[in-house]
């Protein structure tokens, strides 16, 4: 097990905690959880393409997919290649304009 430097021993944190302060900065945090029935259903939703990406246009797109989860996906954002029935996720360009809306 590596040593632990000085600094970081004052703050007298079990090393659990130092290993998710060190992961911490490595995560990404996933879009608001919005309540749903967990079926996502994108087939009406693409009226919000070229709407701005902005919390009400969120809201509106999470409640008529009935996603649980939504995640809004920036040109930056790291994305998974899993699929789940209940996320919707929102593709943004870099100027935060919906560019597409799919249930994935």
């Amino acid at each position: 097990m590596p040593a632990i430097p000085s600094h970081l021993r004052a703050l007298r944190l079990p090393a659990c905690s130092l290993l998710a302060l060190a992961l911490g900065g490595c995560l990404t945090a996933p879009g608001p959880v919005v309540s749903g029935d967990g079926r996502c259903t994108d087939a009406d939703l693409q009226w919000a393409v070229g709407k701005a990406g902005d919390e009400a246009t969120m809201r509106k797109l999470a409640k008529d997919s009935g996603a649980g989860l939504v995640n809004p996906i920036t040109p930056t954002t790291i994305v998974s290649r899993d699929i789940r029935q209940d996320r919707l996720r929102v593709y943004l360009d870099a100027g935060n304009v919906i560019t597409a809306v799919r249930c994935e």
